[in-house]
C-alpha cells in the first residue's frame, strides 16, 4: 500500500489539471471536501492553487451516511454531503472553479444545476477529483489527443439515432438513443458552467425511458466497479424495457448481484422492478492510459475505479438513477466490459473491445 502524503509528482499532476482548466491568479476557488474525503487530495488541491496565484478555500461538510437498515451504497456519483444547504450552494456559486473533493462526487447530485448556473456575476465550473490514490491520478493526466478524441465520439454520439452493442459471450443489446443526453469527458474543462472529472476519457449516453432491450452478458473478467470486483463466472441479465428482470447464473457473483438488487425492492411499483434496475447511461471508453487490469493492483480504499471506466474500447452498462428517463434511487451497478462491440446507426465504433477511431 503506497502512503499518502505530499509527493512533488503527484503535486504537479494537480498543477498540470489545474492548468488544463485555466486557472488564473486570482480567481477564487472552493475545494469542497466532507470528513471522509482523502485527505492528500484536499491538500494537493489547496497547494496546487495556491501554486498557481488562485484565492483558495476549503468547504468541509459532515458525510452523511444512511439510516438504520438501509442498504449501503458506493459508486453512485451523487454525494449527499451537501443536503440543499443554501449558503453552501451560494458559496460555490461565487466562485470561478470548484474542486469538487467529496467521496461520491456532484456528477449526479441535485444541487449541481444550482452550482453550476451560478449567482448572475460569475458562473463556477468543477472538477471532480476521483476519490483514487494520487499515484492514480497522475499516471491518468488529461492530454490534448484524448480530449480530441472524445470531443470526435460525442458528436458521433450525439448524432447517432441507435446503438447496439454484441459480444462472444452472448451480449445482444438495441439501445434508442433518440431523446438520450450525451456526453464526453476528458479530465479537465475551461467552460464555465460544465463539470468534469479526472481521470476522464470516455462518452456517455443517458437513455429515455423505454429505449434498451436485449441480453447483456458479464463475463470473465468483466468488472462489477460497484464491488470492485473481477466477475469470475459469467452472469447473464435479461434487460426489458430498460430494466434487468432476469439474472441468470452460479457462483458467488450472481448471487452478489440478486442479493444488493433486492435491497432495492422497495422501490418497485405495480410489479415493475424499481429504478435500481433500470438502466442509468450507456458509453464507452477512450482512454488508452487507463488500463482494465489496474485494479488487481490497490487495496480497495485506495481504488474508486473511475479508470476502469475510461479505459479504451470497453463498454460501459451502469444501472440506477438516470434523470433523462425520470428515475431517481441511490442503488448503482457499473460494469465496464471487455471484448464488446458498439456499433452506431450501423457504424462500428469499438470492435470486440478495440476503438475503431
Amino acid at each position: 500500500m503506497l502512503q499518502e502524503r505530499i509527493e512533488s509528482a503527484w503535486l504537479d499532476a494537480f498543477d498540470t489539471v489545474l492548468r488544463r482548466c485555466a486557472l488564473q491568479p486570482g480567481d477564487t476557488v472552493a475545494i469542497l471536501c466532507e470528513t471522509q474525503s482523502r485527505p492528500v487530495l484536499v491538500d494537493l488541491a489547496r497547494l496546487a492553487a495556491a501554486r498557481l496565484g488562485a484565492s483558495a478555500f476549503v468547504l468541509t461538510l459532515p458525510s452523511v451516511f444512511g439510516a438504520v437498515g438501509e442498504p449501503a451504497t458506493r459508486s453512485t456519483g451523487a454525494s449527499p454531503a451537501i443536503q440543499h444547504n443554501a449558503p453552501v450552494i451560494a458559496a460555490l456559486q461565487a466562485c470561478t472553479l470548484v474542486i469538487d473533493i467529496t467521496v461520491e462526487g456532484l456528477m449526479h447530485a441535485p444541487e449541481l444545476p444550482a452550482i453550476l448556473q451560478g449567482n448572475g456575476a460569475t458562473q463556477p465550473r468543477v472538477v471532480y477529483v476521483s476519490n483514487e490514490h494520487p499515484e492514480a491520478l497522475a499516471r491518468l493526466l488529461p492530454d490534448d489527443a484524448t480530449e480530441a478524441r472524445v470531443k470526435a465520439h460525442v458528436k458521433r454520439l450525439r448524432n447517432a439515432r441507435a446503438m447496439r452493442v454484441t459480444s462472444a459471450a452472448g451480449t445482444n443489446l438495441s439501445i434508442s438513443l433518440q431523446g438520450a443526453v450525451v456526453g464526453g469527458n476528458w479530465g479537465s474543462t475551461t467552460r464555465p458552467g460544465t463539470l468534469t472529472h479526472w481521470p476522464g476519457g470516455l462518452v456517455l449516453g443517458f437513455p429515455a425511458a423505454g429505449s434498451v432491450n436485449g441480453t447483456l452478458v458479464l463475463a470473465e473478467g468483466d468488472v462489477n466497479l460497484t464491488f470492485k470486483r473481477y466477475i469470475e463466472r459469467a452472469i447473464t441479465l435479461t434487460i426489458d424495457n430498460d430494466h434487468v428482470t432476469r439474472i441468470e447464473g452460479s457462483g458467488v457473483d450472481a448471487e452478489l448481484l440478486r442479493s444488493y438488487f433486492a435491497a432495492w425492492d422497495d422501490e418497485r411499483s405495480a410489479g415493475t422492478p424499481g429504478p435500481a434496475y433500470a438502466v442509468s447511461h450507456v458509453g464507452y471508453g477512450l482512454n488508452d492510459a487507463a488500463r482494465w487490469d489496474s485494479m488487481a493492483l490497490y487495496d480497495k480504499n485506495d481504488f474508486n475505479g473511475t479508470e476502469l471506466r475510461a479505459f479504451a474500447g470497453n463498454f460501459l452498462y451502469s444501472t440506477g438513477a438516470n434523470e433523462t428517463a425520470g428515475r431517481y434511487t441511490r442503488g448503482h451497478f457499473d460494469w465496464p466490459m471487455r471484448g464488446c462491440t458498439v456499433s452506431l446507426d450501423g457504424t462500428v465504433v469499438v470492435d470486440a473491445g478495440r476503438v475503431v477511431s
